[in-house]
């Protein structure tokens, strides 16, 4: 597991080359609050917004999570699900704090995703409004 990518993955590369180029600026792995011990994969401080890009295998996809490990499957299939809840954690505490999270599975098109997360952040920053 020390070789998996935490961060610079290349599903999350794509979208941050794309967002970069419509002109938004953001910060990379950071926790979008203080008091937030998780690092969210790209963050717009201003709009609050954080976006997470997550692994299908590692976070549980409802397409491709469902992979059958062949060695120490009690393990993987319990990872995986502490994962998923501290997934809903992390959206719940972040939201009850007024930011928008946006997760984005690895495979999904990092075109869309990108122009997702753009319009929310030109939403959020059009509106003033952090709810």
């Amino acid at each position: 597991m020390q070789r998996q990518r935490t961060r610079d993955t290349e599903p999350e590369l794509a979208i941050r080359r794309l967002l970069h180029a419509t002109g938004l600026r953001y910060r990379v792995d950071v926790a979008p609050t203080r008091s937030l011990r998780r690092r969210a994969d790209i963050v717009f401080g201003p709009a609050r917004v954080a976006v997470f890009v997550d692994g299908c295998f590692w976070h549980g996809c409802p397409q491709h999570g469902s992979r059958k490990t062949k060695t120490n499957t009690d393990y993987w299939s319990e990872k995986v699900a502490r994962n998923q809840a501290r997934d809903t954690a992390t959206d719940g505490l972040l939201t009850n704090n007024g930011w928008l999270v946006i997760r984005v599975w690895e495979h999904e098109d990092p075109r869309e995703a990108a122009e997702r997360i753009a319009s929310s952040v030109h939403k959020r920053r059009r509106s003033g409004s952090r709810s």
